[in-house]
Formats: C-alpha cells, sequence, structure tokens
C-alpha cells in the first residue's frame, strides 16, 4: 500500500456537489492500494501514520504524532499512486488492485485508524472526488508498506 501524507490545517472531499467527509487540523492521506497488499500492510501504514511525529512542539520541532495532538484524518483512495510512467505517455495502472480487493482493504484501513480514536473522514469509494485542502509547511510524505521488508540505510 502506498500512502502519500500531506499536514494540512484542513481538508475536504466533495462527490456531486456534497461535502463526503472534511477535517480541520490533522492529515489528508491518499491512500493507493496494489495488487500485491494484505491486512498486515494495512496495520503497517496505520501504526506509522498514525505515530509519525510531523507536528510541531513549542520549539518548532517535529515532535509530535497524530495521536499526540488528536488530529483528524481524512482517507481519499487513490489507486494512481500505483501509475508506472515508465514507457509510453500513458500511465499504466496493472499494478493497482482490482476494484473488490482495493475497496475491501482501503475500508479495511479506515476502520484500523478508527481504532487508534482519532476523528477519520472519507472520500467515497470509486467516484470522481474534489479534494480541497490547505496544506501546512507544507508537509508532504510518500509512504510505502513494501519498504517495512527493506534493510535500513546506516
Amino acid at each position: 500500500m502506498r500512502a502519500l501524507i500531506q499536514r494540512v490545517t484542513e481538508a475536504s472531499v466533495t462527490v456531486d456537489g456534497g461535502i463526503t467527509g472534511e477535517i480541520g487540523p490533522g492529515l489528508l492521506i491518499l491512500l493507493g492500494v496494489s495488487k500485491e497488499d494484505y491486512e498486515a500492510d494495512a496495520k503497517y501504514l496505520v501504526e506509522k501514520i498514525s505515530n509519525l511525529r510531523i507536528f510541531a512542539d513549542d520549539d518548532n520541532r517535529f515532535n509530535l504524532s497524530a495521536l499526540d495532538i488528536g488530529a483528524g484524518l481524512l482517507v481519499v483512495s487513490q489507486f494512481t499512486l500505483y501509475a508506472d510512467t515508465r514507457k509510453g505517455r500513458r500511465p499504466d495502472f496493472n499494478q493497482a488492485a482490482g476494484a473488490d480487493d482495493a475497496q475491501r482493504l482501503y475500508e479495511h484501513t479506515v476502520q484500523l485508524f478508527q481504532g487508534t480514536g482519532l476523528t477519520v473522514a472519507t472520500g467515497k469509494f470509486q467516484e470522481h472526488m474534489l479534494v480541497s485542502l490547505q496544506n501546512d509547511g507544507p508537509v508532504t510524505l510518500i509512504l510505502d508498506s513494501a519498504d517495512r521488508q527493506k534493510p535500513r540505510r546506516g
């Protein structure tokens, strides 16, 4: 699974003219699911994202996590995170999970985020969404659950 995480002062998702999810200060999480992903990938990303120290403390240092500050989370499905653009001009999405598997893992991930006690809002799976955000910092990170298998540099 891949997650593009943006620290925001506010974010919302609109579908067909109506807001389906919105948060104040917190994290906008664009979440992509690949054919290779399982529940363990969701668990890894939820634990990592919830505990990432990317919020400023009183000394303006990244020392606080979403859990520390009670951040809101807006989780939006984003299959395009698995675009392969190495060949030609049209992105190839063959590594993205099929709709049924992707929805199951997306919903599982949302449930795991809800289990953290944080406020969780969502977009609408497999719908055309308009995502609005006020990126704070800007702070934007990319996480890939496959990276947990790789050794750390050192």
